[in-house]
């Protein structure tokens, strides 16, 4: 099946991207891209908050602002995969089980 070729080859691109190799579980990517965001460390207990407006990022709407625990899965030896232009990071949402490898862009990063 030619589609599930093309879908495998692009994961693999974008995990060559940042040097990530899957390993005892797949997670999902989440396009966070248009999201500011601002990482508070990359270790357990960690977080990376995002928002749509950069105003919102540090406290702006309640309706704008979020919040993702740092994923520390003992099987990787990183949880903060920085490329050139993104980021990509492990992240617990504490919702439903969900965990995602969440990608941001680098230029709408604030410290």
């Amino acid at each position: 099946m030619q589609l599930l070729d093309q879908y495998l080859d692009l994961q693999k691109q974008i995990f060559d991207y940042f040097g990530y190799v899957e390993d005892w579980r797949a997670i999902p990517i989440d396009d966070a891209r248009e999201y500011f965001w601002h990482l508070t460390g990359e270790a357990h207990g960690d977080e990376v908050k995002f928002a749509r407006e950069e105003k919102n990022l540090f406290g702006g709407t309640k309706d704008d602002g979020y919040s993702n625990e740092i994923y520390t899965q003992r099987f990787l030896p990183k949880w903060v995969y920085r490329g050139k232009d993104y980021t990509m990071i492990c992240v617990d949402t504490h919702t439903d089980g969900n965990k995602f490898l969440q990608i941001f862009d680098n230029a709408k990063e604030r410290p």
